[in-house]
């Protein structure tokens, strides 16, 4: 019994890690439909393997370490990162919640903005100017939008009056899906650029930046990077599920519906991947200051009188 909390923790921890691998097959199998192809279909049945090779490869792959970078960080940031992307999966809720987590929300935005530091950290260790220049990108980037994320999730909070996931996930707020809706198209954009997704996937800009932060990593240390990039957007997608797309009273139907949600949110971000090109830096600056910092704004000052009546 001593040992129970641990290992729900590792076992969570091997769920979300696992989850993130196919979602990576996936996403390969949408891109490659989208372009009329196959994608990966020949290790083993369907290429249902190909991400258990995939990770054999990258991890036997012999570690490059440029002799000029800062060793010690340049080796840590990686472990940081995926470390962080982690941790967020404490907030999972659950109809049958283990364990409590009052402020949540408060929980997410701190981790979300220590994610920033890893990115600064992996560029300017690198000791290279193509890692320096795309960690600076990035980091002007990710700050920018993390203002009008905490604002729309402000917004959102003052109709949901909790910060505990757990309540969130079992509230019948399926009426802030019509109230919030122009709110949720700005919050998804926003997720886009937070986890560098096409169309402001700025980071790693193989045209301009060769690769971006992360040009000087290579087998092992840029897998732990990968795997980072694709939990945050599975996290994404379920946080956004549990937030803008309401609840079912009902914890079985609840759990299974919670599930299509955060599949096909998850989903929406191949789908825009595969349909759209990558936006200019200048606007993709210019949007968030000029378009979803005043939105957000707008929407805070008129729901904030609404929660007075909830």
């Amino acid at each position: 019994m001593t040992f129970s909390p641990f290992l729900n923790v590792i076992i969570s921890f091997i769920m979300v890690l696992l989850a993130m691998a196919f979602f990576t097959l996936l996403e390969r199998k949408v891109l490659g439909y989208s372009q009329i192809r196959k994608g990966p279909n020949k290790v083993g049945i369907m290429g249902l393997p190909q991400p258990l090779a995939d990770a054999l490869k990258l991890l036997s792959k012999e570690q490059s370490k440029p002799s000029l970078s800062n060793l010690l960080p340049f080796l840590f940031t990686p472990v940081m990162s995926l470390f962080l992307a982690l941790f967020l999966w404490f907030l999972l809720p659950s109809s049958f919640p283990t364990h409590f987590f009052s402020f949540g929300v408060m929980f997410f935005l701190c981790i979300s903005s220590l994610n920033v530091y890893t990115t600064l950290i992996a560029g300017w260790s690198s000791n290279s100017k193509y890692a320096l220049l795309g960690a600076l990108r990035s980091i002007a980037q990710t700050i920018s939008y993390e203002v009008s994320m905490a604002l729309i999730l402000l917004g959102a909070l003052f109709l949901l009056l909790s910060f505990d996931m757990n309540n969130i996930f079992l509230s019948n707020s399926s009426w802030i899906i019509i109230l919030l809706f122009p709110s949720f198209l700005t919050w998804f954009a926003t997720t886009l650029a937070e986890t560098n997704r096409t169309p402001f996937d700025f980071a790693e800009g193989e045209s301009e930046l060769v690769s971006g932060f992360n040009t000087e990593y290579s087998a092992g240390t840029f897998t732990l990077i990968f795997m980072a990039e694709y939990t945050n957007i599975i996290f994404m997608s379920m946080l956004t599920a549990i937030l803008f797309c309401g609840a079912i009273q009902a914890p079985i139907l609840n759990n299974m519906f919670f599930l299509v949600k955060t599949t096909f949110i998850a989903f929406l971000f191949l789908w825009i991947r595969a349909s759209f090109p990558r936006m200019r830096y200048d606007r993709l600056m210019a949007l968030t200051w000029k378009s979803f910092l005043p939105f957000s704004l707008g929407v805070l000052m008129m729901v904030s009188p609404i929660s007075l009546y909830l």
